[in-house]
């Protein structure tokens, strides 16, 4: 009886970490630009060099915004979607070794002092079992809200993971919200954190989509709910707009 229970304990943990090595990681990085330098040798880094060489390498829909306003400093943001935490880790290697990525990257890595930003940051996300895959929007999405959902310390930050998995995400669904991608921050500032993001056409269906969120009987329910209470205590919101280039 002990035998055949480790043998059940062991099978459970080696699917647990199976479950957990295949979670899809986000890299969610911000450039942010100097002023009064010009962005083409970022532009045009990003679209010839960057995103093709890691369409050769698999990694596809690969996302390239700016912030949908006047804010300063400006900002870019690319997000990469990998397959798993390895998938991060080879396509480093990969890029090194790719001789065609190197020349078409090269006005970019001899530019010095041309560099249009002051700073690269990176966050790496790590996708949820309640929305383990990122999905690529529709043709017409032309308004991204990236919305980063920080909590007091991990445990709070696991009751509004365990929120979304267990209820939140046929809300937006039902609401007309679709979502692009969720994850738990791993890496990166604001940790404890959740970050996602949505698609949606213009802001007129962003306020029509939140409006029907707010009224949903499923929202009005879980909000009373004693487990989740409390569990964030910020949340940052951006709106962003694709890049000619971007994939979604």
């Amino acid at each position: 009886m002990k035998a055949k229970l480790f043998c059940s304990l062991v099978f459970l943990l080696i699917q647990f970490q199976f479950s957990n090595a295949q979670a899809e990681v986000y890299e969610f990085r911000t450039y942010e630009l100097e002023f009064f330098k010009s962005a083409d040798v970022l532009n045009n880094y990003l679209k010839d060099a960057l995103i093709p060489a890691l369409n050769r390498q698999g990694i596809n829909n690969v996302g390239a915004f700016e912030e949908a306003g006047d804010a300063l400093p400006k900002k870019m943001y690319l997000l990469i979607a990998y397959a798993n935490i390895q998938a991060f880790q080879d396509s480093q290697d990969a890029l090194v070794q790719d001789e065609q990525y190197k020349k078409d990257a090269h006005d970019y890595l001899v530019a010095g002092d041309a560099v249009p930003y002051k700073r690269i940051s990176t966050s790496l996300i790590r996708s949820s079992t309640g929305f383990p895959n990122l999905v690529k929007p529709d043709d017409e999405s032309n308004l991204f809200e990236l919305r980063i959902y920080t909590s007091a310390n991990e445990d709070d930050l696991r009751r509004k993971v365990k929120m979304f998995n267990d209820a939140e995400f046929p809300i937006f669904a039902d609401a007309g919200l679709p979502m692009v991608f969720f994850g738990v921050n791993m890496a990166g500032g604001q940790i404890p954190c959740l970050t996602y993001m949505l698609a949606l056409k213009d802001k007129e269906a962003h306020a029509e989509g939140w409006s029907k969120f707010l009224a949903h009987p499923e929202w009005q329910r879980i909000i009373k709910v004693e487990e989740y209470a409390n569990s964030m205590n910020n949340i940052l919101r951006v709106f962003l707009k694709p890049l000619p280039y971007s994939q979604l």
